[in-house]
């Protein structure tokens, strides 16, 4: 009777999109230094920007941080920062 049980369960959690995969330790390469600023003083210096309204996205890519943000006039503005010194690229 178990034996008919597993299967069940396991398509069960698949089919709830439960992940059965083991967890991945953060690889360090997609990681920021750890001498690196908070993520939230980058983010109070873009608000500070002359006519700063509001973040759309924030990413990682290449060992900086990606700020797309929008201005009080619709402009897109894309900034690169270093994550340690948290100065624009």
């Amino acid at each position: 009777m178990t034996r008919k049980i597993v299967p069940i369960l396991f398509a069960a959690a698949l089919a709830a999109g439960i992940g059965l995969a083991p967890a991945h330790a953060q690889d360090d390469d997609r990681a920021p230094p750890q001498n690196a600023m908070k993520l939230s003083e980058i983010v109070a210096k873009v608000e500070k920007r002359d006519g700063f309204r509001y973040i759309d996205d924030i990413e990682w890519d290449d060992g900086l941080y990606e700020v797309t943000y929008y201005t009080t006039d619709r402009a897109k503005v894309e900034i690169r920062f270093d994550p340690v010194t948290g100065e624009p690229k």
